[in-house]
């Protein structure tokens, strides 16, 4: 790896030196030993373009793009190949694409100005270039944070951005970066913070207060984050901008009436707006009206084909067929060279299950895959790195730290966690106890997840969780819980109990023991198979990355029934297990099973929880709104011919 990075530098060294053969050479000997190496392809394609050896530097690119499909320096050297070859509408679409996927590129918005006033288009090329001098008036440290941040450096950009704010406390810009940062990261409350922060020093900065609007709503504050976004709106009440904001953050607060209303008056001045007509289609959803969420998802697809959210929001329905024209609509669309990377995974994941559903499982399997391989290189997740944090939990949480801790924390016994891995059936046991008169179904919360990466520290290449479980006081343990129910407390209707069902909060039992010791945790468990295929079936919108490869999601599987196993270790019959299949063959006797150990009365209404009307946002709404049935059992079976990875990873006793 030293030696490709010395091998990089002398070619960079020689492009700038005009020696554009030596660059080349320099590149060619990384990749011999590393084909996919974005940084030399990248090399590669610059060198030959300079060399007027157009045909070779687009093959380098192409690699590049495969590769990395939303690497920005690569389509800005796609925008200066098409340049030199007279291409100039493919020159701004390079550009474009350059631009949406790394802001920071100042000569690519220069580039694309230029390219714009060629074609005619002088109002789009002036605001291309307020955008390049907005990046030349920024000052150089935060330059660099910026182009760390969108080309996935994100501890580089962290440490530069620091630095810069140490200097300059109140400098908002640097302020929205480290916030965007710390979202990226994982620690939104962070975000949040700075954000808020930010605003107050500039609060006519209207960028800045959508960012803080995302912040809040990652949070899961959706009453502050409608209280922002009503003021923006106000501001100026035609803008689609803010009328879209404000819509979304009205379903998020239960006012499905108010933000249909925005979404039709966007459409009255913009008329067939795909992601207006997707975003309406997903309010509708969430709502059960599922004859107008297909309504307006097609109305989406139709008017912008391909849009690949539309597609998979389709397919994401799991009751929706598609029709041989738009199957052959959706084979076009992966045919073309120029989509969006989004565009592409989402429409693999929806032909995947057309194909599925047809009874073509190997067409099916294939398209599963190719998503599921751009998604992969994208997220960069590390199977030994996880496994080896849940060893760690497994070292810290022994019977003496919860003995040492047995009578702390804080006393509320309101929330039930239902825990486990996605696709497990999770959704179905909350949608059940959720009709209980007692219990308040809510969301995937996000305070635990939260609450641990605050406890990791900033320890450079250390993680001080979960160790520090060890150092934490009881009052710190009681303020932890207090904190707990006070923050989700938003999110409840008023009855004594409620659900949290972040199926990753297993991996933080321990902690979650120690903050809330009377809290019940539910682990819902589904067969192996069925469960790991289906999580690979499934496009998850964030924090899933080890859902995208058979060999990961197998050895995830297996990893959590072995932490599962150490949870009833040291902390037996605090959990109550319940397995997807009996739930299904006996669903009486599961449920008066699980309300016995919640301590609750038996109600009919959680036999027929299909028939109860709340919103339900995870992938298996719809499923949960109909009568208990076995649709899902084996569905693996018809892609055995091509799963001996999964089963591999799995090991012979979880398969059986």
């Amino acid at each position: 790896m030293a030696d490709h990075d010395a091998q990089l530098r002398a070619g960079q060294d020689a492009l700038r030196e005009s020696r554009f053969a030596d660059g080349l050479a320099a590149a060619e000997a990384v990749l011999a030993a590393e084909p996919d190496h974005a940084d030399a392809l990248y090399l590669a394609a610059v060198a030959c373009r300079y060399l007027n050896r157009f045909d070779a530097a687009q093959g380098w690119l192409e690699r590049l793009n495969a590769a990395r499909p939303e690497y920005g320096r690569g389509w800005q050297e796609q925008g200066h190949l098409n340049r030199a070859m007279g291409r100039r509408d493919a020159a701004i679409d390079a550009y474009r694409r350059a631009c949406r996927f790394n802001p920071a590129l100042e000569a690519g918005w220069r580039a694309l100005a230029d390219q714009l006033v060629e074609a005619g288009r002088p109002g789009e090329a002036q605001g291309a270039r307020a955008e390049a001098e907005r990046l030349k008036a920024l000052p150089r440290e935060l330059a660099a944070v910026a182009n760390h941040l969108y080309e996935g450096r994100l501890l580089r950009a962290e440490e530069i951005c620091r630095h810069f704010l140490r200097r300059y406390p109140k400098h908002t810009e640097a302020m929205r970066l480290l916030a965007r940062i710390a979202r990226e990261l994982g620690i939104v409350d962070d975000a949040e913070f700075l954000l808020e922060s930010a605003v107050a020093f500039a609060p006519d900065d209207v960028t800045l207060r959508l960012d803080y609007i995302q912040a809040l709503r990652k949070r899961q504050k959706f009453a502050r984050a409608r209280e922002e976004a009503e003021a923006l709106h106000a501001r100026d009440p035609g803008n689609p901008l803010f009328q879209s904001h404000l819509a979304i953050e009205r379903m998020q607060t239960g006012d499905y009436d108010g933000a249909f209303d925005l979404f039709d008056r966007i459409l009255q001045r913009l008329p067939n707006d795909p992601a207006t007509l997707t975003s309406r289609g997903h309010a509708l959803k969430t709502r059960g009206l599922q004859d107008e969420a297909i309504a307006s998802y097609r109305a989406a697809t139709q008017s912008a084909p391909t849009l690949g959210d539309a597609w998979y929001a389709l397919a994401n329905l799991k009751t929706y067929r598609f029709d041989d024209a738009e199957m052959a609509t959706m084979r076009e669309t992966l045919a073309r060279g120029d989509i969006a990377f989004m565009d592409r995974v989402h429409t693999s994941f929806a032909l995947a299950k057309a194909c599925e559903d047809r009874g073509e499982y190997e067409d099916a399997f294939r398209h599963y895959a190719e998503g599921n391989d751009l998604k992969r290189r994208q997220s960069g997740y590390d199977a030994d790195r996880m496994a080896e944090e849940l060893e760690r939990q497994k070292s810290v949480c022994t019977p003496d730290l919860f003995a040492a801790h047995e009578v702390e924390g804080h006393a509320a016994p309101d929330p039930i966690f239902i825990v486990g891995l996605p696709r497990a059936g999770s959704t179905l046991l909350e949608q059940i106890l959720a009709s209980h008169s007692m219990v308040d179904g809510t969301l995937e919360l996000p305070d635990i997840l939260s609450l641990a990466h605050r406890l990791r520290g900033r320890r450079a290449g250390a993680s001080e969780y979960p160790q520090v479980l060890h150092r934490l006081t009881p009052q710190q343990l009681s303020q932890f819980g207090q904190e707990y129910i006070a923050n989700t407390r938003i999110h409840r209707q008023g009855a004594p109990f409620f659900i949290d069902k972040m199926p990753n909060n297993f991996r933080h039992i321990g902690l979650i023991h120690l903050i809330l010791p009377n809290a019940k945790i539910i682990d819902a468990r589904r067969n192996a198979m069925d469960c790991c295929f289906s999580g690979f079936k499934q496009l998850f919108a964030e924090g899933q990355e080890f859902t995208y490869g058979l060999s990961d999601i197998g050895r995830y599987y297996r990893d959590y029934v072995d932490l599962m196993e150490h949870w009833d270790r040291v902390l037996p019959n605090r959990i109550l297990h319940v397995q997807h299949e009996d739930v299904l063959d006996d669903l009486e006797g599961q449920v008066r099973r699980m309300l016995d150990y919640l301590g609750l009365p038996f109600e009919q209404a959680c036999l027929d929880f299909h028939k109860t009307d709340r919103a339900v946002r995870t992938a298996s709404s719809e499923q949960v709104r109909r009568p208990i049935n076995r649709s899902g059992v084996d569905a693996w079976k018809p892609f055995e011919p091509w799963l001996d990875e999964l089963k591999a990873a799995l090991g012979p006793q979880l398969v059986s």
